[in-house]
């Protein structure tokens, strides 16, 4: 460039269509293009289904129950997923990170209504004592 030239700015405009991306793994629908839309995406309306019982559960004054239910959810989310070739729109990021974040969620889900009070169904000893260090007056 030559001296005292003046450089413009190109400003670039994004594109209509984005091209560069791809559908996940899987993300194909889990039945015919011939069926109806509920019954090609069946994984995804199990895990919905079942996650809403679960919460049918829960307002129902039974709320233990409910949450393992709505873990259990995650739980089969996950399986379906990771056993599953094509799950549709169960399908967001890769196999491998729908599946950990699944199990992670639902594991924690699980854990958490299992140690809910009163009660606990399980203790675990080490968050007993966080949560005895936590709940004592200073």
């Amino acid at each position: 460039m030559p001296m005292g030239a003046v450089r413009s700015r190109s400003r670039r405009r994004p594109p209509l269509r984005t091209t560069g991306t791809l559908p996940p793994e899987g993300a194909a629908p889990a039945a015919d293009r011939d069926r109806p839309l509920p019954v090609r995406q069946w994984p995804i309306s199990t895990v919905i289904a079942v996650a809403a019982a679960g919460l049918a559960v829960t307002a129902a004054d039974r709320f233990r129950v409910g949450a393992l239910v709505v873990g259990a959810a995650l739980l089969l989310g996950a399986a379906l997923r990771a056993l599953l070739p094509e799950v549709g729109m169960l399908a967001v990021r890769s196999r491998f990170t729908d599946v950990a974040l699944l199990c992670v969620l639902g594991g924690a889900i699980v854990l958490l209504a299992l140690m809910a009070q009163p009660h606990p169904w399980i203790h675990v000893p080490f968050l007993d004592r966080i949560t005895g260090l936590l709940g004592r007056p200073t």
